[in-house]
């Protein structure tokens, strides 16, 4: 899954809890949970396929370990007791919705890293570094019916429905300011 299967599937899934829960959506602060859905891939896509692309050649390294998750989820309690801020356990669950989606459990030595090893599992593929970036970002558009395709169109229409609630609503209280 790439940038819009991830994000549109966490903002989704805020949008059917704050439905469901809506408390949820004094709680939670969307811009928090999209960045911690992110937060696994813009850390290790560029470490472990560009920057360290020789010698990783993985791009799920240690963003996508429940330690990683936990460590964030620790630093959110800890500011929550601290001030009654939400954001940093916003930011793990994004980040947990994120090992989730990317479906981790199959790959048991990144997942538990380092229970298992200090070395990350190496992927085998002939290309690596910018290459890589722009192969993906390509592969991610093109119209076949992968679960990486159907996840990326899901999540871009998620992403319209949020960004036309905030819209709708952002008028609405400019409206009833008196702006206009």
């Amino acid at each position: 899954m790439l940038l819009f299967g991830h994000l549109g599937i966490a903002l989704g899934l805020f949008l059917v809890g704050g439905i469901f829960i809506p408390r949820l959506r004094l709680l939670i602060d969307p811009r928090y949970l999209a960045i911690g859905a992110l937060l696994p891939d813009l850390i290790d896509k560029p470490l472990g396929r560009v920057i360290f692309a020789s010698t990783l050649a993985n791009g799920r390294i240690i963003g996508h370990t429940i330690l990683f998750s936990l460590l964030l989820t620790l630093i959110g309690v800890y500011l929550y007791k601290k001030n009654r801020d939400y954001r940093g356990i916003v930011l793990a669950s994004g980040s947990f919705l994120h090992l989730l989606e990317d479906q981790m459990w199959a790959q048991p030595l990144t997942l538990f890293w380092p229970l298992f090893g200090l070395s990350f599992p190496r992927d085998f593929t002939d290309y690596t570094g910018l290459e890589y970036l722009l192969r993906m970002f390509g592969r991610s558009f093109e119209p076949e019916f992968s679960q990486t395709f159907i996840a990326e169109v899901l999540g871009i229409g998620i992403v319209v429905i949020f960004v036309v609630n905030w819209i709708k609503k952002r008028l609405s209280e400019n409206n009833s300011d008196g702006i206009g």
